[in-house]
């Protein structure tokens, strides 16, 4: 029988990659945690894995969260989705993801300053003439 308020896994139980994408709130649901895995955007160890790969502690897993990209040492093991607090106790970012994160968000808030932005939307005309010149339309 399993106790449901112990957090930290057992020796003897298993807990696949996914469920504990989920447990450590890098995504909403596991469904999500699932597909991201099988679209190659997790990486655990290095390489492309399944969904239902084992996790062992130490683990070094590289996933995508949007723009970002993180590494991450999986430190603990659990069964259970708990507070973003505790869940951010079950692995630690490495100092070059941190980084690498910390730089690409500099950039990408530079670019978004630099970004011209229109007074207002364009009128029925101007949308067709956009939609014209972008997908090519009857030659006039």
């Amino acid at each position: 029988m399993k106790n449901k308020d112990h957090q930290e896994q057992d020796p003897d139980e298993s807990i696949r990659l996914d469920k504990w994408l989920w447990a450590a709130r890098f995504y909403k649901t596991r469904a999500i945690a699932r597909e991201m895995v099988e679209g190659g955007k997790v990486h655990y160890n290095g390489q492309r894995t399944k969904p239902s790969k084992i996790m062992e502690s130490g683990a070094e897993i590289t996933l995508r969260q949007g723009d970002d990209e993180r590494t991450v040492v999986a430190l603990t093991l659990t069964l259970q989705r708990r507070s973003a607090s505790e869940a951010q106790q079950l692995y630690m970012e490495t100092q070059a993801s941190v980084a690498k994160r910390e730089k690409l968000a500099a950039a990408r808030k530079i670019n978004a300053q630099n970004v011209t932005h229109p007074d207002r939307r364009p009128d029925k005309k101007e949308r067709r003439n956009l939609i014209k010149f972008k997908y090519g339309g009857p030659g006039e």
